[in-house]
């Protein structure tokens, strides 16, 4: 089956749940899903029902389409992503955005946990994201161009919207969250890097190192989003300097450690959106 027609199923299938039409796409990463439950008026379908949505199969990702209102805004959320580390491909990661494209919405927040790999971040600050670096070795894009959904070659240059970035920041310094600011690099996973895999990462200029977000980037700017906040729970520190041992149930908690100031920067940027 085309890719269109099997978006256009799973559109079918959400619409027939809510008559609510997103503007905000939000997307929640590792342990910070919490925001989904802050939606109001909300409509939940779990991720197996929607044709043609893969299933997550990750610890600290709920598996649900949360459609709602949050922040004055319509919006659709992503309770728990897919990772290309979970044996899907590029394009099967990426085909919930594809969706959500088709449904309308015009604004993107993005989150993650990554590994702190500037020296200055602390477990538990928050990055806005303001380039990222794909290492994953592949691309949603690879393959033929269907040029009704969007072009050969997409420019990639200031994808995190500069305004975003600056008021994202403001706001944080406001609610007195930990707040700093950064590049992401995307790898495939699911095995945390060697030190000097993380001493190269900060040579190429990385700030923070995680296993998603980039994918769905790429198809949010490939499908016309103009306007993208990303951000990245700091959940442990990977610098390469030294003995830093880390496992997903320390990340969890991290994140979970780090939600009252996350809840709280989402909230207050979707009211500014």
């Amino acid at each position: 089956m085309e890719l269109k027609a099997k978006i256009q199923q799973a559109v079918d299938f959400i619409v027939a749940k809510t008559s609510v039409r997103p503007q905000v796409a939000l997307v929640l990463g590792s342990g910070l899903g919490k925001f989904a439950d802050e939606i109001q008026n909300q409509v939940a379908i779990p991720y197996e029902q929607i044709p043609h949505f893969p299933v997550s199969t990750v610890k600290g990702h709920a598996g649900k389409l949360v459609i709602g209102d949050a922040g004055g805004k319509k919006v659709i959320a992503m309770q728990g992503r897919f990772h290309y580390y979970e044996g899907y491909s590029m394009q099967e990661i990426t085909f919930p955005m594809r969706v959500m494209l088709a449904l309308g919405i015009q604004d993107l927040i993005i989150t993650n946990a990554s590994g702190g790999l500037n020296r200055n971040y602390k477990v538990g600050d928050l990055m806005i994201m303001t380039d990222h670096i794909n290492f994953m070795g592949n691309n949603p894009l690879i393959g033929r161009n269907d040029d009704s959904v969007g072009p050969r070659f997409p420019p990639m240059q200031g994808v995190y919207t500069k305004a975003l970035v600056e008021e994202a920041m403001q706001v944080g310094r406001e609610i007195g969250a930990p707040v700093e600011r950064g590049v992401y690099l995307a790898v495939s996973g699911p095995n945390y890097e060697t030190a000097a895999e993380l001493r190269a990462m900060k040579i190429w200029g990385a700030d923070a190192v995680g296993m998603s977000t980039v994918p769905e980037v790429i198809v949010a700017v490939h499908g016309g989003i103009k306007r993208i906040l990303g951000i990245s729970c700091i959940t442990d520190m990977a610098t390469g300097e030294g003995h830093e041992d880390v496992n997903h149930e320390e990340v969890i908690a991290a994140a979970a450690k780090a939600q009252p100031y996350f809840l709280k920067l989402v909230q207050k940027m979707l009211e500014r959106l």
